[in-house]
């Protein structure tokens, strides 16, 4: 059978309602087109998809029972290797993953195997009546700082071979960035709980609003009783770009700004969490954060929302679906492009204030690429005398995060990078104190959930090891 040339497109919301809603853009495959875009994977002998996959999930196996109706068989193939098939299916930059190593991609557009594992995961969460196969326990006790993806697929794995796990979760949620950094638009809160209920059931308690280097410190944890300890505690400390102006009102951290509108529902009609409904925005960043942060800007009610950023489109870092959902919505680029002072005004003594006013306006200067730097990209060079200003009334800085530094603070015998990174061993994730491992953005800083995920299933084998011989 002839292979069709495109993966089958995702069916979405139109952009102009979207653009105005909360409700998940991406309205996932039905049965019959998961069936059609299954018939498009070769089953490959070498299984190149697997090697991009930071979790090793089986992908032509589990393709194969998508083929052949088996939806069930599919989605056990995956929760074998994924803690998190639901949510990866949705936010997982496969195009540069699996799906960058896919054969079909070679000659035409590989197998859409992001939409597949949600595609299956969620006929698993609408259908699956059956009960969890539990493990004998081992008595062993582990406990994971950060309910994140690192943390959860650390528990979930540990769990799995019959270890009491307890997740402590500085937030009154558990989910970490899955619930107060990406948006309900592109992952609904109610994925994240029945993921977080699964695990559950496997005996992993989870315990909030406990913040570990202040509620208690990593030593008093072995102190009750747990032999091993995981750090998957994020990357929730903003970066500022430390200009003229970002004291000013109207302007925001994204980590903040999305914190509000996620985790605290700030976009809810009847919230009492203040967010500013500004008229229009301005984002400096170009990754998958700016992306959110703009998008839900605009659902706010923003008339206009662009996003300032210093180096091309071919360079911008978010997921190319993302960017093109942002454009379809209305979302402006100002591209090779980078702020340098913003323009505050104080209505009280009617003058221009960069301390204590509220935010007019944005001066940017334009941009050149020069040469690459340390990682290949070409650097911006700014081009002198190309300043001018753009009229906004609220800014986002969406230019990166670095891990918070309680937990080193705290911590004595934890050593750290110059960016605060918890320092680990690349294969087994064990930090420089004996019983405690690490992984996900409070090792790295900002980065995919995907890799925090395989951060925490490293970690979770080599516990594992560690304890089993105890």
């Amino acid at each position: 059978m002839a292979i069709q040339p495109k993966k089958h497109d995702m069916p979405t919301q139109p952009a102009t309602i979207r653009a105005r809603n909360f409700e998940e853009v991406a309205l996932g495959y039905t049965e019959e087109i998961a069936v059609t875009e299954a018939q498009r994977c070769l089953n490959c002998k070498n299984k190149p998809c697997v090697e991009g996959c930071p979790v090793n999930v089986a992908i032509p196996d589990f393709i194969s029972k998508v083929k052949t109706g088996d939806f069930e068989d599919a989605y056990q193939i995956i929760s074998e290797s994924s803690t998190l098939p639901a949510v990866c299916g949705r936010v997982c930059p496969q195009e540069t993953q699996c799906e960058s190593k896919c054969t079909v991609g070679i000659k035409f557009e590989p197998v859409g195997i992001g939409r597949l594992e949600r595609f299956v995961a969620d006929w698993h969460n609408a259908h699956f009546k059956g009960e969890l196969s539990l493990p004998k326990p081992n008595g062993h006790k582990v406990a994971v700082v950060g309910s994140g993806p690192s943390g959860l697929t650390c528990a979930g794995d540990l769990a799995k071979k019959g270890y009491k796990v307890t997740v402590f979760e500085a937030l009154h949620l558990a989910g970490g960035v899955l619930v107060y950094g990406i948006p309900e638009f592109r992952l609904p809160k109610e994925i994240v709980e029945k993921e977080v209920e699964t695990l559950k059931k496997y005996g992993v308690d989870i315990e909030t609003n406990v913040v570990i280097g202040k509620t208690l410190t990593v030593d008093e944890l072995f102190e009750d009783g747990y032999e091993a300890v995981f750090i998957g505690s994020g990357a929730g400390l903003p970066r500022f770009m430390g200009i003229n102006g970002e004291g000013l009102k109207g302007v925001y951290s994204a980590n903040e700004f999305l914190t509000r509108a996620n985790l605290m529902k700030a976009y809810k009609v009847d919230t009492q969490t203040p967010i500013m409904h500004a008229r229009s925005v301005a984002v400096v960043g170009g990754g998958n954060v700016a992306m959110d942060a703009a998008r839900t800007a605009l659902r706010l009610g923003a008339d206009s929302v662009r996003i300032i950023y210093r180096r091309s489109m071919e360079e911008l870092p978010a997921r190319k679906e993302e960017v093109e959902h942002a454009e379809e919505e209305g979302i402006k680029f100002d591209i090779l492009r980078n702020p340098v002072e913003i323009i505050g005004y104080n209505n009280s003594n009617d003058r221009r204030d960069p301390k204590n006013g509220t935010v007019v306006g944005v001066k940017v200067i334009k941009c050149e690429l020069g040469e690459p730097d340390e990682k290949g990209r070409r650097r911006p060079v700014e081009v002198a005398g190309s300043e001018y200003v753009i009229d906004v009334d609220c800014i986002i800085m969406a230019i990166g995060t670095s891990p918070n530094p309680l937990i080193k603070n705290t911590t004595a015998g934890l050593e750290v990078n110059k960016h605060g990174g918890i320092i680990v061993e690349e294969h087994t994730g064990k930090t420089s104190k004996n019983g405690v491992y690490a992984g996900g953005d409070a090792v790295t800083g900002a980065a995919t959930v995907i890799l925090a995920m395989g951060a925490g299933k490293t970690a979770a084998k080599a516990i594992d090891t560690y304890l089993s011989k105890k």
